[in-house]
């Protein structure tokens, strides 16, 4: 049944208008974020403002487009995510040694318990704490959309608002963190290594990881990919574990209200799909060029799913209710980087 739903809906005006558009948001996304200084904010997030951009197109336009925007921003976000496990290498992973992944962890785990607690407390929401704190936590916009479908709402619309909101919150703490890192590097006597260990493990973009990194050469830059990557592997165990977390919930409230309706806990099978695409990369056969071009495909239908996000943005609500969000954010950040200078100094 959901083969011939999405047969259909393939073969719709709207879908082929929102493909348009959001194409041209992606790709040129990737294009501009090769020029300099622009390449801190990062390919996605460009393809999101660009998304933005496209409210002035006419409301006859954008109604026509709606149900493909829903159909690109829920399942390319998905082929998008499973592609860019082609660009995680198991192998460099395992050689950087045990106390990468367990740096990795600790970070992420401490930061997304830090920031939702925060978020809570300066009175955001629960779905948008928690997005923003994945965020944080693990690999920025990519970790937001990643972790999304976890979230069951009826609200919609409501939902689209909060992943923005979280995509919005990554984009300013990570380009800020990017620059003061870069400024930081010389003043704290940190070697080129432990420099990218630092990087990597407390930006939340890998374009910031990259951005940070490259600025002192390759040694910085090789270990900032490691770190950050080894954080991005983290991605599917922390949407199961949200996704188990939230179903808890559910059962506890519907108990509460006597109604008892168990439900399944989503499992997300793109993750699954992810973890696979980078299985095949390490250990398969596979030349420079072909990973390349898996890669890049995986960022243009990311892109395409950050630009049909941005096409519903409602500016009045970010700033209504951005200011909990950032504030939490930025006290995470700021104890993030502390702790990977800590352990930069420490381990590496």
């Amino acid at each position: 049944m959901e083969g011939f739903l999405l047969t259909n809906i393939i073969k719709t005006k709207s879908f082929w208008l929102a493909t348009a558009m959001t194409l041209f948001c992606s790709v040129a996304g990737i294009f501009l974020a090769k020029l300099p200084y622009v390449n801190l904010i990062g390919a996605l997030v460009i393809a999101l403002l660009l998304g933005i951009a496209l409210q002035i197109t006419p409301q006859s336009v954008q109604a026509e487009a709606k149900a493909g925007m829903g159909f690109i921003s829920n399942k390319f976000l998905r082929l998008g995510i499973i592609l860019l496990g082609f660009r995680l290498n198991l192998t460099k992973l395992a050689d950087a040694g045990v106390k990468t992944i367990l740096v990795a962890a600790l970070a992420v785990s401490g930061t997304i318990v830090l920031t939702y607690w925060l978020s809570r407390k300066f009175g955001a929401e629960d779905e948008l704490a928690i997005l923003s704190a994945c965020g944080c936590g693990v690999c920025g916009a990519a970790a937001v959309m990643g972790v999304s479908p976890q979230i069951e709402t009826s609200d919609e619309d409501r939902k689209r608002e909060n992943e923005v909101l979280a995509v919005a919150v990554v984009c300013v703490m990570g380009t800020v963190f990017t620059l003061l890192e870069i400024v930081l590097k010389p003043l704290l006597g940190l070697t080129d290594t432990q420099y990218g260990v630092v990087a990597g493990g407390s930006l939340h973009e890998i374009a910031h990881a990259v951005a940070a990194g490259s600025a002192f050469g390759e040694v910085s830059l090789d270990s900032a990919l490691i770190m950050k990557l080894s954080r991005v592997l983290l991605l599917a165990p922390v949407a199961l574990i949200v996704g188990y977390w939230y179903q808890k919930r559910l059962v506890t409230e519907s108990e509460a209200e006597h109604t008892r309706a168990p439900k399944k806990l989503p499992i997300p099978w793109f993750l699954g799909g992810f973890i696979l695409t980078s299985i095949i990369g390490t250990f398969l056969p596979m030349s420079a060029r072909t990973l390349d071009f898996l890669v890049q495909a995986a960022y243009v239908f990311l892109g395409m799913a950050m630009a049909a996000l941005g096409i519903s943005v409602n500016f009045k609500v970010i700033f209504k209710r951005g200011g909990s969000v950032f504030g939490a954010a930025a006290v995470s950040s700021t104890c993030l980087l502390v702790f990977m200078i800590i352990m930069s100094k420490i381990f590496f």
